[in-house]
């Protein structure tokens, strides 16, 4: 690791004051389960280190006029252990639920999860964020790439999101709110994930000099749920996941989110798979159909194809999981 300073502000306009206008500049700490291996690994080296776990102001959950309000501070284990979410957004609680560790738990943040760099491993070791050689020839396609993207892979990115939290946020129509010295600013969770076109961009649409501060999920009356598949259930990264969102009118389909995560660069929205099921009951027949739709769009890579079945299952999990009547 790289020599760096360190700052610790306890107030949000002074850590604002702290940053920096050019990516790799300063890096924030709030849980530090990723960017402590990235500068272990030299991915990142900044100069300095901005600490955020003493500012008050990013903390807390709260039920306000405008909806739900989560601080970018709060630990997916004060996320899990809300009752209020657990009752009122579940999907966003089965999320949480699906990290198993405690320890990352209690020290990963909300803001942290959105702002997670990319699992990809050559983007790990050195090879730059869309993965190329030093003639610029992508690398993915060819090589290994079991646990890249099948969705919105052709190009430039090949990575999947590694954000846990992003897929039901974005089901949830969830905003999250941006801050930096000059001011502050809304950005719908869907279109904060983006996909990159060069190295020197990130996959979010944060900028350098900016600071997560927290998100808000609109109330609803809706039926939620997340389902992840993952290889094996403890401390791994799920392999497909899929967030949905119903609102019922009766026993039929009123309007419906479906957003896949793990599968594409960015949380991945199926209007397919809201068709599908608008207007229709929820069953085992309906759920496979949707589950069906989302990926019909699919093209896998040479050794990813596997994963294009456990998205369907896990759209279809996700949907009779949430249609069995829980918020």
């Amino acid at each position: 690791m790289q020599a760096f300073e360190y700052a610790n502000p306890s107030t949000l306009q002074e850590a604002l004051s702290l940053l920096g206008n050019r990516w790799g500049e300063v890096d924030v700490l709030a849980g530090g389960t990723d960017l402590l291996p990235l500068m272990k690994d030299e991915i990142h080296t900044p100069r300095r280190v901005v600490n955020i776990k003493n500012v008050k102001e990013l903390g807390g959950i709260q039920s306000t006029k405008a909806g739900l309000r989560i601080g970018a501070a709060v630990t997916l284990e004060e996320l899990l252990q809300s009752a209020l979410v657990r009752k009122t957004y579940p999907a966003l609680a089965d999320a949480a639920r699906g990290i198993a560790s405690p320890q990352i738990r209690n020290m990963g943040t909300v803001g942290g999860d959105l702002c997670q760099r990319p699992r990809c491993w050559y983007f790990r070791n050195g090879f730059g964020l869309l993965a190329r050689d030093a003639g610029g020839q992508a690398l993915v396609p060819g090589g290994e790439n079991q646990y890249h993207a099948i969705l919105g892979n052709s190009g430039p990115a090949y990575f999947v999101s590694a954000s846990l939290l992003g897929p039901a946020l974005i089901a949830y129509n969830a905003t999250v709110k941006l801050a930096s010295a000059s001011g502050s600013r809304d950005v719908p969770v869907e279109k904060f994930f983006v996909t990159p076109q060069n190295d020197s961009s990130r996959e979010i649409a944060l900028l350098p000099n900016e600071i997560v501060t927290g998100i808000v999920i609109p109330s609803a009356v809706t039926r939620s749920a997340t389902y992840e598949v993952r290889q094996r259930q403890a401390l791994d990264w799920p392999l497909a996941a899929a967030s949905v969102v119903l609102r019922m009118k009766g026993a039929t389909v009123a309007g419906a989110r479906v957003v896949l995560g793990h599968v594409a660069p960015t949380p991945w929205v199926s209007e397919e798979a809201a068709q599908a099921l608008a207007g229709k009951a929820i069953n085992e027949e309906t759920a496979t159909e949707a589950g069906k739709a989302a990926l019909a769009g699919a093209t896998p890579l040479s050794q990813n194809a596997y994963k294009v079945q456990l998205a369907r299952v896990a759209v279809k999990r996700a949907l009779l999981q949430a249609a069995r009547g829980r918020a």
